[in-house]
């Protein structure tokens, strides 16, 4: 069986970007998008135009001043390598207590098809998802999701104008 991570939030949190399950590597890592090859910290960089800093306390640190958290759909699973298509007995995380720990959570990114799912799956219906909270799939920035960097980073661009939104509302 493989767990998954705690979630990187704070409570100034505003956008929310949903994983799957830690790739092997991360978990060898214990980071969050731990493989170099993933281009997660690229393209979150990328979004605001600055180079990815090595050290990963530095990066979560990055996120939280931007307030976007990262936590994955399943809190636990069974699966040979890192593939999601190999995921059996998926287990979701408590989302229900996530949301109502951080109510100013307004926008689920998903990255990649299998995790938004998932969540679809085996959380919507099965809980009372605050109203007005969107939902968006985005492309998977794993390795195997074979798309130009340019191409996947304008479709991840979509995320920017809810950092609008933060700043009206401080």
């Amino acid at each position: 069986m493989i767990l998954s991570f705690e979630p990187i939030i704070d409570k100034n949190c505003r956008i929310l970007v949903l994983g799957t399950m830690p790739s092997v590597k991360s978990l060898e890592n214990q980071q969050y998008y731990g493989n170099k090859q993933n281009q997660f910290w690229k393209i979150i960089y990328g979004l605001f135009n600055k180079d990815v800093e090595e050290d990963y306390e530095n990066r979560k640190i990055f996120l939280l001043n931007h307030h976007i958290a990262i936590w994955d759909v399943l809190r636990s699973c069974d699966r040979e390598g890192s593939s999601d298509s190999k995921i059996i007995t998926p287990v979701p995380n408590d989302f229900e207590t996530f949301f109502n720990q951080y109510p100013d959570i307004k926008a689920v990114f998903f990255n990649g098809s299998k995790a938004e799912e998932l969540f679809r799956k085996l959380v919507i219906g099965k809980m009372n998802l605050k109203e007005g909270l969107l939902f968006y799939r985005l492309p998977s920035t794993s390795p195997a999701k074979a798309i130009r960097f340019k191409d996947k980073l304008d479709q991840w661009k979509v995320i920017l104008p809810y950092f609008g939104l933060i700043d009206n509302s401080q």
